[in-house]
């Protein structure tokens, strides 16, 4: 049986592209994403009462990893990129459906007179237009569990590099988005493969073309320019 979905609203974020996104939700609090809802759902009756609630369920389409085919193993990059788990036992993209699943926190709702009701959240790990397919409330009694295993991937990821941003280059990112910038490149956004200490890596952020080498536990801003509009990969 086939099952089709409609698109209720769409994430606005600073990353153009998937390269640099978390690779969770909640591991930057300070990124700040809007969820834009489509014309037929801007309903104001729709989200009454989730003023209530201080986190959300983002249930969305892995809109730039759809495949015709998948793969029952994945490579996690938790694991070097190189150790294989099951597809079920993982969060990777490539799934038999491609769903994602993102929990964030309700910082306001905006009134705007075009779009509407516009969610302001922070902590999202979404690319800059992905369909969102459902949106559901956080309930800590049910959804909190202190006590769970997290199996390969028990504790949350420490920012592995220290980060050398020239402050010339710093101030050509606005500031109320440098501090969430940092913090997402001290992550370390390389496949969990690449370690070429000579290698110029590309991410696209908040309109600007950020490009940095990382030797050691060191990532260097290099350049910081303008993102050509409409672009598809970082130049």
């Amino acid at each position: 049986m086939e099952h089709t979905f409609q698109t209720v609203a769409r994430i606005r974020s600073d990353f153009p592209t998937k390269f640099g996104i978390p690779r969770q939700s909640g591991l930057v609090q300070t990124l700040r994403s809007e969820v834009v809802f489509e014309p037929e759902f801007r309903n104001d009756d729709a989200l009454r009462g989730i003023e209530g609630f201080s986190h959300l369920w983002l249930l969305w389409e892995f809109s730039a990893a759809r495949r015709e085919t998948w793969s029952p193993t994945v490579r996690p990059p938790r694991l070097g990129g190189d150790e294989r788990v099951g597809v079920f036992a993982s969060r990777s993209p490539f799934r038999p459906n491609p769903i994602g699943l993102s929990c964030v926190k309700l910082e306001e709702i905006r009134r705007t007179p075009d779009a509407g009701a516009v969610l302001v959240v922070s902590g999202a790990d979404l690319m800059d237009g992905t369909p969102i397919l459902d949106i559901k409330p956080y309930l800590p009694y049910a959804d909190a569990h202190p006590e769970a295993r997290g199996g390969f991937a028990q504790d949350a990821p420490k920012s592995a590099l220290t980060i050398d941003f020239p402050t010339d280059l710093l101030a050509l990112i606005p500031e109320g988005r440098r501090e969430a910038l940092c913090s997402v490149l001290a992550l370390d956004p390389r496949p969990a493969y690449q370690e070429d200490p000579e290698r110029v890596y590309g991410m696209a952020f908040a309109g600007k073309n950020i490009r940095f080498t990382v030797r050691e536990n060191t990532l260097t801003v290099r350049e910081v320019t303008e993102l050509p509009k409409n672009v598809e990969s970082p130049v």
